[in-house]
């Protein structure tokens, strides 16, 4: 599709998606018919061209779901994969039967290896299927994509021959798929330009790009294509894939939309879906995403470096090409840790709400790298307890008088509390499932609140049975959470230590609804 049909002074690009076909072929990546029509249908409202459904002759899960997505998808073309075998191209016409722009999608091998060893075919006799599996299909539809398996290995003659006589026979979409990941972009481009200047009537098909990342140039080899005249992109959220996996669908659009001067072309991809898309493949298919992966990996848009943290905060562009929501990220990330310099830690302050004097913020700053150099991750709770510790502890609105808690096998558990409360002793008791949840039923009849207890731990600060507990608590509300630890040779006592430590922070912040017992003693 040309600048003519976009509107646009920029060639359009096709995006073919086929993590429901090709990335379902991943060991371990299956997905259930109702897990593949939410990705169909998310693929379809992000702005997908063509979505490859399936495999429709490979089991009749394979047909139903390649049925159902061609029934469902409101915009996209259809597409079900199918060999050069009449079988395979009839069952894959009935699936996409019911599509508003079905697609069959046919290949066969044309390498010198795989048609010794693979088809055991001369090249005659494969050039003769080429024609015969493409004119079947497009008997059953008007849009027929034909592939060169292990095209990127296939002698030129040859191959150009094949992609002739497949245009011939009706196939509108040329694909020359870089099927086990062994071309260079310099290699992949060049055989674009190759095959499209001495093939006949080329201009009458799209050409398309199908990479692999056996060597990890999936990616570059795609937009080398791309560059060489193709014009549809063949590639799954995540990369996922068969081996190595596939050309990145939310690098390649990256690419394209942010590097406009090295590649000139558009897509229809709304980009701002693209986190969610991965983060839906990746729960569907139980296969994580890696914390650095581009685009959409935990880190892309997470700075530690003091260095990059400071000149994020004079100005973004320092060391982002793109912004976090285009995207779908919410915002940029400076991780703590302790490569992270005085301007980053002053700005996490003030973004989690602490205002304090120079030499307090030093303080409070020697300590965080101090805890930097002990842990790999400072979270926001660790760095409330840095400074919780000096200037919370001495405010406490509500301490810890006395408990007495019933425990056993006969219960009911029960807990009996004695609080100071601004300067006021309080006393309640409370039954609970559990001596751990009297003691918390205690503390919220006599500091009546609404926050939610989100972790209670509870570990063994030193070996052996007179070890000291150490309780952490988490407690959330109104979109904060706030962390506090307790510490007592009684499991409960620093149970309540911990959960009473959490409720002071909330009330510092005036959070979580609380509000005093008013009877005392």
């Amino acid at each position: 599709m040309t600048a003519s049909a976009t509107g646009s002074d920029k060639d359009r690009v096709l995006i073919f998606d086929t993590t429901l076909r090709d990335g379902e072929q991943c060991p371990g990546a299956t997905m259930t018919l109702e897990e593949k029509l939410q990705v169909a249908a998310l693929l379809d409202q992000m702005g997908v061209d063509i979505i490859e459904a399936g495999f429709p002759i490979a089991s009749n899960g394979d047909f139903e779901a390649v049925t159902e997505i061609a029934r469902v998808v409101k915009s996209a073309v259809v597409t079900g994969l199918a060999r050069a075998s009449a079988k395979d191209i009839d069952r894959a016409g009935e699936a996409v039967r019911g599509a508003q722009r079905p697609r069959i999608h046919t290949f066969l091998s044309t390498s010198p290896v795989h048609m010794k060893y693979k088809l055991q075919k001369e090249p005659d006799a494969v050039l003769e299927m080429v024609i015969a599996s493409v004119t079947r299909a497009r008997n059953l539809v008007d849009d027929v994509e034909w592939s060169a398996e292990d095209g990127t290995r296939t002698e030129h003659d040859f191959l150009c021959r094949c992609v002739e006589a497949a245009i011939k026979a009706g196939a509108t979409t040329i694909n020359i798929p870089d099927t086990v990941g062994y071309t260079t972009p310099e290699e992949y481009r060049a055989l674009f330009q190759m095959v499209r200047q001495r093939v006949p009537d080329a201009d009458k098909a799209v050409f398309s790009v199908h990479c692999h990342d056996d060597l990890g140039m999936a990616v570059a080899n795609s937009l080398a294509g791309v560059q060489g005249g193709a014009r549809q992109v063949e590639c799954t959220i995540n990369g996922i894939g068969e081996r190595a996996g596939n050309a990145s669908l939310e690098e390649i659009v990256m690419a394209i939309k942010t590097r406009g001067d090295a590649f000139p072309y558009e897509t229809r991809i709304d980009t701002t879906q693209l986190t969610r898309a991965s983060k839906l493949v990746s729960t569907v298919t139980s296969f994580p995403v890696q914390f650095n992966k581009a685009i959409v990996g935990r880190n892309a848009f997470a700075h530690e470096s003091g260095i990059h943290q400071d000149g994020m905060l004079k100005h973004t562009q320092t060391y982002e090409i793109m912004t976090p929501d285009s995207v779908g990220v919410s915002k940029t990330s400076l991780v703590m840790g302790k490569h992270s310099g005085r301007n980053a830690f002053r700005s996490k302050l003030e973004e989690m709400g602490y205002r304090m004097s120079e030499n307090a913020f030093e303080d409070a700053f020697n300590r965080f790298k101090d805890l930097a150099d002990r842990k790999k991750h400072v979270y926001d709770e660790d760095i409330e307890a840095l400074v919780d510790e000096r200037i919370a502890h001495a405010h406490d609105r509500v301490r810890l008088v006395s408990l007495t808690v019933i425990a056993g096998t006969r219960g009911p558990q029960r807990a009996t509390m004695k609080l100071d409360i601004d300067g006021s002793v309080h006393t309640e008791e409370a039954d609970g499932n559990g001596p751990v949840d009297a003691v918390f039923n205690a503390i919220k009849a006599l500091v009546p609140h609404e926050a939610v207890l989100e972790l209670y731990q509870v570990h063994a600060v030193t070996e052996g049975t007179d070890a000291q507990a150490e309780v952490s608590v988490r407690l959330a509300s109104d979109g904060r959470t706030v962390m506090s630890r307790g510490a007592d040779p009684d499991t409960l006592v620093a149970s309540a230590k911990a959960y009473l430590g959490a409720l002071n922070k909330l009330k510092a912040r005036g959070e979580g609804g609380i509000h005093a017992q008013a009877a005392a003693e």
